[in-house]
């Protein structure tokens, strides 16, 4: 009963912020449309239309076309979901290794806490961009070597915030109680650690979704994104972007409405992390940056 009490109050605190509600609407409307709308658009994702290159938006393509004779607006929903994916794939990998490391070290402390965090800081002092290279020859420069490379090189975020948490927690009274009544580590995490850590963790996992996709799309648009031609699961934003960079002058439009998607996107997620920050952790120990 009270469980479903903080729930209700909860969602009526996070709605009741326009903000919030518009951005998690927005967030919805674009990840449904990413995976539903290349169903229903009249247009593939591949193929050449000589007679419809570069055209500009119109009726029939509110988007205009690329310079293949494309649909652009099928090809934004096709990389919606790509770009999409990657933001909460990349998010959940590095939530799962992070706070699960994060807890370790905390929990344990010591020598184990000493000899861990000197791994992370070996991680935090190598530059991102080299793990990155290193990581995507290891896996591939498809969908899912990117989530696994992403994944891996920002894990390392919430291994520092979880184990902050857990070192606060596990010196509270009632952990302590549990632990002299012969209490398992394990019994220990799962019912007293975890609930107490959740907020911060929820709020960082928030916070990343929109910045994987902005890291992604950096590195497609450079080149070192994902690269699956062949594959629908191959274009996401960032390549989009690439695309359109070739013809900004004379064809802003290309380049226009993947940026555009990227822009907004990155905003309702920052939006929606500003207002769950605010509800679940008004003590400032997530700063969102």
């Amino acid at each position: 009963m009270k469980q479903r009490a903080r729930t209700t109050h909860f969602r009526h605190r996070l709605l009741r912020r326009p903000s919030v509600f518009w951005s998690l609407l927005f967030v919805l409307t674009v990840t449904v449309s990413g995976f539903l709308g290349p169903v229903f658009s009249p247009y593939g994702s591949g193929g050449i239309e000589e007679r419809r290159l570069l055209e500009t938006p119109s009726s029939s393509h509110w988007m205009g076309t690329d310079s293949l004779g494309r649909d652009l607006f099928t090809r934004v929903l096709y990389g919606a979901r790509v770009s999409i994916l990657v933001g909460f794939g990349t998010a959940v990998i590095a939530l799962i290794l992070g706070t699960t490391y994060g807890i370790i070290s905390g929990y344990f402390g010591g020598k184990t806490d000493n000899f861990l965090m000197r791994v992370v800081d070996i991680f935090y002092g190598l530059p991102d961009l080299l793990i990155f290279i290193l990581l995507s020859l290891l896996f591939g420069r498809n969908l899912a070597g990117v989530l696994v490379a992403l994944g891996l090189v920002t894990w390392v975020r919430f291994a520092r915030i979880s184990r902050g948490q857990v070192l606060q927690v596990k010196e509270l009274a009632y952990v302590e109680g549990a632990r002299a009544m012969g209490a398992s580590n394990l019994r220990i995490i799962r019912r007293y650690i975890l609930p107490n850590i959740f907020a911060p963790v929820l709020v960082t996992l928030t916070f990343s979704i929109p910045a994987a996709i902005l890291a992604e799309s950096t590195l497609s648009f450079i080149g070192l994104g994902i690269n699956d031609p062949y594959s629908p699961w191959g274009t996401s934003w960032g390549t989009l972007v690439q695309d359109g960079w070739r013809a900004m002058r004379a064809y802003p439009h290309m380049i226009f409405f993947p940026g555009a998607a990227i822009f907004f996107t990155i905003l309702a997620f920052n939006f929606l992390g500003n207002g769950l920050r605010d509800i679940l952790d008004p003590k400032g120990r997530v700063n969102g940056k």
